[in-house]
């Protein structure tokens, strides 16, 4: 399914690379800064052990070389105290996390990959509606960059393991209902986590996404998104 009703509220650059989720050439990863903005976080709990091969849908993911990981950007329940209400999803572009707030000044982190300098979106948003195995409608501008998806501008990509929207995605909405174009996604590219390598949308690591799938109900009222620079 592919939605057409988009509003350029956040620029006009954003908006025309966000839909297509893609890898860049450019990338830059970032150590843990959590110190530097926003709450002081601690480690609970970390799930080194989720990473295995992972068998879904009749996709069988492959294993996460975790080790490869930097141990920041690997799944983990982290002391967070925040105002705002659980189910809520902070996203700090900057430090390379995805928050979502857990009950007791708690949150589940997760490592994510973000938009390069210029494809960057910041704001706050919601869940309006979530895919397993998502078709990919590259943009035709990032066609024109790219010739060779092309072929997938109209008849799209459909769901794989080599799909750039990887095994999950979440499309975020701003408050008037518009579709910002801006995703919450997976990626077969475990490598770009901690890195500025997308077009835009943020990703995840399939098994994180997957997770973090599970736990998100779509709704303005339940699945409220904070992005942040």
């Amino acid at each position: 399914m592919r939605i057409r009703n988009a509003l350029p509220v956040f620029g006009l650059m954003a908006t025309l690379a966000l839909a297509g989720c893609s890898t860049t050439s450019d990338s830059a990863s970032v150590e843990n800064k959590a110190a530097a903005s926003g709450p002081t976080v601690q480690t609970a709990q970390i799930f080194d052990d989720v990473y295995g091969v992972t068998t879904d849908a009749g996709y069988s993911l492959p294993a996460i070389p975790i080790q490869q990981v930097k141990p920041q950007f690997r799944r983990q329940i982290v002391s967070y105290e925040s105002t705002e209400r659980p189910g809520t999803i902070i996203v700090n572009t900057r430090e390379r996390f995805l928050y979502y707030i857990l009950p007791g000044g708690k949150a589940m982190r997760y490592g994510i990959g973000v938009g390069k300098e210029g494809f960057a979106w910041a704001g706050t948003a919601y869940v309006a509606w979530k895919q397993e195995w998502p078709n990919w409608h590259p943009p035709k501008e990032m066609a024109v960059r790219r010739p060779e998806i092309a072929k997938y501008v109209e008849g799209g990509m459909g769901p794989g393991l080599t799909n750039p929207l990887g095994a999950r995605a979440m499309y975020l909405f701003n408050n008037e209902g518009k579709d910002t174009l801006f995703r919450l996604h997976g990626t077969p590219e475990w490598q770009s986590i901690g890195t500025a390598a997308s077009s835009g949308c943020i990703r995840l690591i399939n098994q994180d996404v997957i997770d973090l799938y599970n736990r998100v109900r779509p709704g303005k009222t339940t699945s409220k998104v904070i992005v942040v620079q």
